[in-house]
């Protein structure tokens, strides 16, 4: 049996846009493409953050992106610091508008 996931840019495809927009040059820009995605986390009713690795997958370290001098995305990385383990949409215009 073949388990097929959807992807972060399927569910939220300007999300994954503006994200490889606002990291640029960053190696991690080349793989937000392929990123699954696992939902919402459930650790509180009201958790804004997305799962791209299963909830407990990410680590202490953050990448902040940042839109004109203010913070708009909170990319959790994994222990290695090498994939996006989890997003926190601080702006919904994000989710909803290719910039």
């Amino acid at each position: 049996m073949i388990i097929t996931r959807l992807r972060l840019s399927e569910v939220y495809p300007r999300l994954a846009a503006n994200i490889v927009t606002l990291l640029d040059t960053d190696p991690l820009a080349a793989t937000v493409g392929d990123l699954p995605y696992f939902g919402r986390c459930t650790c509180t009713p009201t958790c804004p953050t997305l799962l791209t690795a299963p909830q407990g997958a990410q680590g202490p370290a953050v990448r902040t992106l940042e839109r004109e001098g203010v913070d708009v995305i909170w990319l959790g990385l994994d222990p290695g610091r090498t994939s996006i383990a989890g997003i926190e949409v601080l702006d919904d215009a994000e989710l909803t508008t290719l910039r």
